[in-house]
């Protein structure tokens, strides 16, 4: 067979390389930007990124398990991630499956053929603008959820300058300017702690409360806390928010709104800075925005402010835009796949690293990744193992809440709970036989028209050179 087709070469995209190579299943990666890495690599023109990101989970429950990073930073910033990055794919030769600056252009069915039988025709273009097409027993899309701004509308006109936090690097740009961050979410907070530092004044215009998580509790990454011990989810609720509490203080004599959810249910801003710096007179918390007019802004409280900036903190939306939406079972904000990784009609498309959950990791990508891996392994070594996982994929999915009722937000519909996802993505990979590997990936040429490629020995193990910082 031709190789297996994977879009992207970010955290999920190597994740997906990663495991092909251990199957032995040929692959060839489309990365659209000059290196691996994705968003982490500030320097890669479709990055979102900005100077001062960092992890906002703890580099252990981030990691790749099999991969330790080489740090003492429990939050490491963006460019010791890309560094990361670039590391996890010499160690393991997944760079020279990679067609970096190839953009893909359109995925569709060879022949017509919806079901994915006679496999995929790839189009992707080189910066010169000159094209290729090839063709795929299967595509995997791991080109990531966070690289397309969701731009809300506003009535009015805004006579300042108007930005999406996706466009943000510096916090140069606010210097001695008015400032209205639009959206309190960890990259709306993050960017708020920048600008206070710049600019002449900075308001905060929210819609709704949330819950506050400090970095450190009781001297370790909060998120290390209670590792591999799920309590259940009202239990867990109930402790937290009391924890919190303590810690935190209720954000409320802020001037955020009370929450109208519990904790966990919506994703919760790893940041207290940001009631540092409000408790110091830095900024000050405003409502939501009802209309522009000219340099003025309008709250629906019936208050009004003048700003020279205002930045959009409103998030991304899922975009996978070479791709007809059909072929995804896309019906509402995000495709509805089993296990948010296959199309129900399992017709050769694959989805890698549509999952939002606190505590995931790069480690749960990873395993949707194996059992990506694995499953194509069945379909080519043992076709009635893959025909039973499709079996059980036409019954009831399983629950993957955790039994937490999450927020009917476009942004929450593949949210997850880690634990829940994780142990059923964990007990459908051991109804797959273990993958035999029969060669390593195929190398970064074109694939023929026909035929599989060469292979050699697949890459498996741990770099021994790497410890546990």
């Amino acid at each position: 067979m031709n190789p297996i087709a994977l879009i992207g070469a970010g955290p999920s995209g190597l994740a997906g390389a990663r495991a092909l190579s251990r199957a032995g299943i040929p692959f060839i990666v489309f990365e659209a930007g000059p290196d691996v890495g994705g968003l982490w690599n500030i320097d890669n023109p479709r990055s979102t990124m900005y100077e001062s990101a960092h992890l906002i989970s703890s580099r252990t429950t981030t990691e790749f398990a099999e991969f330790p990073m080489d740090s003492t930073a429990d939050y490491p910033g963006h460019r010791e991630l890309h560094r990361y990055f670039r590391e996890y794919a010499d160690a393991y030769g997944l760079r020279e499956h990679i067609r970096f600056e190839t953009r893909v252009t359109s995925v569709e069915p060879v022949d017509g053929d919806a079901t994915g039988s006679s496999g995929w025709r790839v189009t992707a273009a080189s910066p010169d603008g000159t094209t290729t097409t090839t063709e795929h027993p299967a595509v995997i899309l791991a080109n990531g959820t966070l690289a397309e701004p969701n731009i809300p509308t506003f009535r009015g006109d805004f006579a300042g300058e108007l930005m999406h936090t996706s466009a943000y690097k510096s916090p140069k740009v606010f210097k001695g300017r008015r400032v209205l961050i639009i959206g309190a979410g960890n990259s709306g907070c993050d960017i708020a702690v920048d600008a206070v530092h710049h600019a002449a004044s900075v308001d905060l215009s929210v819609r709704r409360g949330y819950y506050f998580v400090p970095r450190y509790l009781f001297g370790r990454p909060s998120d290390t806390l209670n590792q591999g011990r799920p309590l259940p989810a009202r239990i867990k609720q109930f402790v937290d928010t009391r924890v919190l509490r303590a810690f935190t203080g209720d954000p409320v004599r802020f001037g955020f709104p009370k929450p109208d959810y519990r904790i966990y249910e919506s994703h919760p801003i790893v940041n207290t800075l940001i009631l540092n710096h409000l408790g110091q007179g830095d900024l000050r918390v405003v409502g939501d925005v009802d209309r522009f007019d000219g340099s003025t802004v309008h709250f629906a409280d019936g208050s009004a402010a003048d700003y020279d900036l205002v930045m959009l903190a409103t998030g991304y939306r899922l975009d996978y835009p070479f791709v007809d939406r059909a072929h995804l079972n896309w019906t509402t904000a995000a495709p509805e796949l089993y296990l948010n990784v296959f199309p129900p009609s399992f017709n050769g498309l694959f989805v890698l690293g549509m999952i939002e959950a606190s505590g995931i990791g790069w480690q749960g990508r990873y395993e949707q990744a194996e059992l990506i891996a694995a499953y194509l392994a069945a379909v080519r070594d043992e076709p009635d193992a893959a025909s039973r996982f499709r079996a059980d994929a036409a019954k009831p999915w399983p629950d993957l809440t955790g039994g937490y009722r999450y927020l009917g937000l476009d942004r929450m519909s593949y949210y997850v709970n880690k634990d829940a996802y994780r142990r059923t993505v964990k007990r459908m990979l051991r109804t797959l036989p273990s993958p035999a590997a029969s060669g390593a990936p195929a190398a970064s040429g074109a694939p023929a028209a026909s035929g599989a490629p060469a292979a050699s020995a697949p890459t498996s193990g741990t770099p021994t050179a790497r410890t546990r910082a």
